[in-house]
């Protein structure tokens, strides 16, 4: 009797990545793991992703001709699962011709229909539940309310019934679905921020809550079938300290007090199991106020952004893509710890048009990415080397207009060191800010 083949087994093998395709482009290992592997490169992203990738796919030289098929749906960024039922349709479409062997969020935008189609296909993935809570700062704030400052959540088209008054002050108001600091600001009387609501969309869900004061730390860990993998702790520094924005500009990698590490490390455990986590990356913020009290800032289930791919990189010696696409993938995986002090840095500027951005470091230029968008690999160096100035990169077009710094878009130039001992990189910090001159013309006096 001739056995039967299922016509599924016929179809090529297929590896989904949804995302901004930008994000899924300015990391490159990701695609160069899965050619590498014989796997189809399926990219899913928004509609307003079209232009600019359609574009790359015919530049033979862009990272994108490593992408089999990309296919684009729509949806709006401020609006609760508006991309789901697109996503959806087109993971059926691929279903039919492709084998899917898995399926990762690399940006923040789809990360919920992407835990679903990890869900319905039996493939690693961080849960439905984490997919979903990941995506909503009021279901954060609902499911780990033991870590979380006190908040309120004003649904769209019910503002007339919140009462300001009843906020804490100072306050931080949040969009409930945005990412990457859009919308997120302080306030600090019920008058600013009764005027703050209705300045957001009406349909825009929003957050009001505590603001907490203190240093922000975030967690970065490694989880296969709900068992943590590997954790780090990275120092942050935003805005905050001279204006009422959070758009992050500065990143250190690891975290160096122990103490420190420990209670942040032990906080994201217990947010982990409350969201069920099951295989990914999970990328989780906090602030430690001056008690010592750990609170949740948000969470997501998906790559850290900025350069802190770059960053673990340079820390620990080895490539995070690979790793999260063997988690991805069901196979055993593991990462090594950091063996040196690592950081990013974004260089605030003026207002203005951008002429040019200049570095008096010996043999190191400004890369400028902003026509190709992929950013480069930082090669990390011997675990005793000095501390050194890794690279310096342009994130706009020369002509690009400039203004102030509202969310991490706004950001122009960073680069990236590090050293053997964590004490030496304030000094290599200020050295390399001094040798950078950001040039613009018609700035606001």
């Amino acid at each position: 009797m001739t056995q039967q083949t299922n016509p599924a087994d016929r179809c090529p093998p297929a590896f989904i990545l949804t995302g901004a395709f930008a994000v899924v482009c300015r990391n490159p290992l990701y695609l160069t793991e899965l050619r590498r592997r014989g796997l189809k490169i399926l990219v899913l992203t928004a509609e307003s992703w079209r232009k600019r990738a359609t574009a790359a796919q015919q530049d033979p030289e862009h990272v994108a001709q490593m992408i089999d098929e990309i296919a684009f749906v729509e949806g709006s960024f401020d609006v609760e699962g508006s991309f789901t039922a697109g996503a959806i349709a087109q993971a059926q479409n691929w279903r039919d011709r492709y084998t899917i062997r898995g399926v990762y969020a690399v940006g923040e935008t789809l990360v919920e229909p992407t835990g679903i189609v990890a869900d319905a296909l039996g493939l690693p993935g961080p849960g439905l539940r984490a997919s979903r809570v990941c995506r909503s700062k009021y279901l954060q704030r609902w499911y780990l309310s033991e870590l979380s400052p006190v908040s309120v959540t004003v649904p769209g088209g019910q503002r007339a019934a919140f009462d300001p008054y009843a906020a804490p002050f100072p306050a931080v108001l949040k969009p409930a679905s945005r990412h990457s600091s859009s919308g997120v600001i302080t306030v600090e009387t019920p008058a600013q921020l009764a005027e703050a609501v209705a300045s957001y969309p009406e349909h825009e869900h929003l957050l009001v809550e505590e603001k907490v004061v203190g240093q922000e730390y975030s967690v970065e860990c490694l989880v296969q079938e709900g068992k943590t993998i590997f954790a780090s702790v990275t120092r942050k520094e935003t805005t905050e300290s001279h204006a009422n924005t959070f758009v992050e500009i500065s990143h250190s990698v690891p975290e160096g007090h122990v103490d420190v590490q420990a209670m942040l490390l032990d906080a994201n455990q217990q947010l982990l199991e409350r969201l069920d986590f099951g295989s990914g990356i999970a990328h989780s913020e906090w602030r430690v106020d001056a008690r010592g009290r750990v609170y949740l800032m948000e969470v997501a289930a998906r790559t850290p952004g900025d350069g802190l791919l770059a960053l673990y990189q340079l820390a620990t010696g080895a490539a995070l893509e690979p790793v999260i696409m063997r988690i991805s993938l069901g196979e055993p995986a593991s990462y090594p710890s950091p063996r040196r002090f690592t950081r990013q840095v974004y260089l605030e500027h003026p207002v203005g048009t951008l002429n040019d951005v200049a570095v008096d470091w010996p043999e190191v230029r400004p890369l400028w990415l902003s026509g190709s968008g992929v950013w480069p690999v930082v090669p990390p160096g011997a675990s005793d080397e000095p501390p050194t100035l890794r690279a310096v990169f342009v994130l706009k077009d020369r002509g690009s207009r400039l203004g102030e710094l509202r969310e991490s878009d706004d950001r122009v130039v960073t680069f990236f060191i590090d050293a053997p001992v964590e004490t030496e990189l304030d000094e290599l910090e200020r050295r390399v800010r001094a040798a950078i001159t950001v040039h613009v013309s018609d700035s606001a006096q």
